[in-house]
């Protein structure tokens, strides 16, 4: 079978597309069939080195896929041959077949073709476990998403929505604000010409966001500690700025305020019960027309480097689908 190899740190253009062997399947996993993945920020992460996890070479990136399930091993009770299911690894999906415990699998809705499911695990997983328990969002309460227009803030947009929130959105240009206010938000700040504080008081009256939800560090997240309500919640999603930012705890304390991270991939492998349990209040959702997934490109496999190229440089609205060329 194809896959796209990582064998040495570094950027997209290491990256090789050659033959490997399928994976053996080992009890209680289930092989699956990849007929799309999607394309992370953490991917550009962890084949520089970069991420929380280093894979011994050569490895295949790719947090995420979906497809139909080939074959299922000793002691795999919640899936089964033909099932259309998305799965979600560390590393790996970057590949014709993938082979994950039956615990990082989830049975998708028939209403929800492979494609989107391929981009749905990862953002709308880290976006409800952000909102949801992390940051105990409630209706009623304001909520400042910064990149709103990513494929993780977009995700934070209509969820933040789907708990009666309201939404304000920030990006970087007006053609990216139109994107997330087509998807739920109720007021947006453009950053590369207005002040984030400025706008985010004024909007609130003087009082600030309730919760603050920050996949890009930097600049950011200095906005957000001047832009936060007393008792608010900061949640620390990622670093898309590429500056890991440095938190003087004199503006934490007179806040009152709490700085929260949100590593969901880490979650979902200590909890994977509360994943399912995620899984199924988002599939809800968009069975009632409440989340629409933005996929605003598709690429084959072996241009997987190229999608991770357009991931860096931040030009991408919503998520980017790797597809296999399957169905």
């Amino acid at each position: 079978m194809k896959a796209v190899l990582c064998k040495t740190w570094g950027d997209p253009t290491t990256l090789e597309f050659a033959d490997v062997r399928r994976p053996e399947l080992k009890p209680g996993e289930v092989r699956v069939a990849v007929h799309a993945a999607g394309v992370n920020f953490a991917d550009t992460l962890i084949i520089a080195g970069k991420y929380q996890e280093r894979p011994p070479f050569p490895f295949s990136p790719g947090l995420e896929a979906a497809g139909t399930v080939i074959e299922t091993a000793s002691g795999v009770s919640g899936c089964k041959p033909g099932d259309r299911v998305m799965a979600v690894t560390m590393w790996g999906a970057y590949t014709e077949e993938l082979v994950v415990p039956e615990t990082s699998v989830v049975v998708i809705p028939d209403a929800m073709d492979l494609k989107t499911a391929a981009g749905f695990a990862v953002a709308y997983g880290t976006s409800h476990l952000g909102l949801v328990r992390r940051g105990q969002l409630k209706a009623g309460e304001t909520l400042l998403v910064h990149g709103a227009a990513g494929g993780v803030g977009l995700t934070a947009v209509e969820i933040g929505k789907a708990l009666g929130a309201t939404v304000i959105a920030t990006a970087g240009s007006p053609e990216k604000l139109k994107i997330a206010l087509e998807h739920g938000a109720d007021h947006g700040v453009d950053y590369s010409k207005e002040d984030i504080r400025a706008r985010v008081r004024a909007l609130t009256g003087g009082k600030g966001a309730d919760v603050i939800y920050d996949p890009v560090g930097g600049d950011a997240f200095d906005a957000s500690l001047r832009s936060v309500n007393w008792e608010g919640r900061i949640l620390v999603v990622g670093f898309a700025s590429g500056r890991i930012p440095q938190a003087p705890c004199n503006y934490i304390l007179v806040k009152n305020c709490a700085v929260i991270a949100v590593l969901w991939g880490a979650h979902a492998r200590r909890n994977p019960e509360a994943m399912q349990a995620s899984f199924a209040e988002l599939f809800r959702w968009y069975g009632e027309g409440r989340l629409h997934p933005l996929i605003s490109r598709t690429m084959p496999l072996e241009r997987a480097a190229e999608a991770l190229a357009l991931m860096m440089q931040r030009k991408i609205a919503g998520k980017v689908v790797l597809t296999t060329g399957r169905g």
